[in-house]
């Protein structure tokens, strides 16, 4: 899991700004993230779609470059690495520290003042997995990937879906918000991005996760060991919920409610 974000923006020049924000919990979510997100089926099989979403939308070259934004423990990035350049890129120093145990020195880099400290164009995919309900400014977010995409760049997000699932989850996560369809779409501008797969995820979960959500009681913000979407099912119901999630991740079927989302989107030309 990852924190809130510690991206504002100056509203004098419009550019992105950071600083220095640090957050008791974070330690602790990043423990348990590492426990976790070896086996946990969504966790597993979040990374599993985004590889297959990758792969499907055109053959990844060796040479390619991949951006993972909010990387986290490096995890994914690390799955892709056999595939193609990875640059990785976070803006908090657990995280980094993590990164900086696997990566080298050049494929680490740590969100700047002014955005992403890349150059235009430099990019052929850009990832951001769970990461932009931890931005408040996540349409600026949008805009650094852009820039940094080559022509015909792919970009892939996930998100958590629909407001109705708030609960203290996402405050513990410090998520500013979690998203509807439109919402997330809107923040892809039609005159600069194609889209090629937007869709709910996890809509078989989603009965059982609102029920939860809503009858459970309020714990510590802190509390990461006993949080029920952390908690690791039997070895055959995390395999079977694994590729339930992934499988219906690829239907052309546009879901009306699931626990996720996921966007592919093409970027046209300047």
């Amino acid at each position: 899991m990852r924190r809130r974000s510690n991206i504002a923006v100056d509203t004098a020049s419009g550019r992105l700004n950071f600083r220095q924000h640090a957050e008791s919990m974070d330690a602790a979510e990043y423990t348990n993230l590492k426990r976790v997100e070896g086996t946990h089926w969504y966790y597993a099989g979040k990374r599993e779609l985004v590889c297959r979403w990758l792969k499907k939308v055109r053959p990844i070259k060796s040479e390619e470059t991949l951006l993972d934004c909010g990387a986290g423990t490096g995890r994914f990035a690390a799955e892709m690495e056999p595939h193609c350049k990875v640059v990785v890129l976070d803006d908090h120093e657990e995280s980094l520290e993590l990164l900086r145990e696997q990566f080298s020195p050049e494929q680490v880099i740590t969100l700047a003042e002014n955005g992403i400290p890349l150059p235009n164009e430099s990019v052929d995919y850009v990832t951001a997995l769970d990461v932009l309900e931890h931005v408040e400014h996540d349409a600026i977010a949008v805009e650094g990937f852009y820039r940094v995409l080559k022509q015909d760049g792919i970009a892939l997000v996930t998100v958590p879906a629909e407001m109705a699932l708030w609960s203290d989850w996402d405050v513990s996560l410090h998520h500013f918000r979690r998203y509807s369809r439109k919402e997330l779409k809107g923040i892809f501008p039609d005159d600069q991005w194609e889209i090629l797969y937007h869709n709910y995820t996890n809509i078989l979960a989603y009965p059982v996760a609102w029920v939860l959500r809503k009858l459970r009681k309020q714990k510590p913000a802190g509390d990461t060991q006993n949080r029920m979407e952390d908690r690791i099912p039997a070895a055959w119901l995390n395999s079977f919920l694994r590729r339930i999630f992934v499988g219906m991740a690829f239907w052309r079927i546009p879901f009306p409610f699931g626990l996720s989302l996921i966007l592919v989107a093409r970027k046209r030309p300047m």
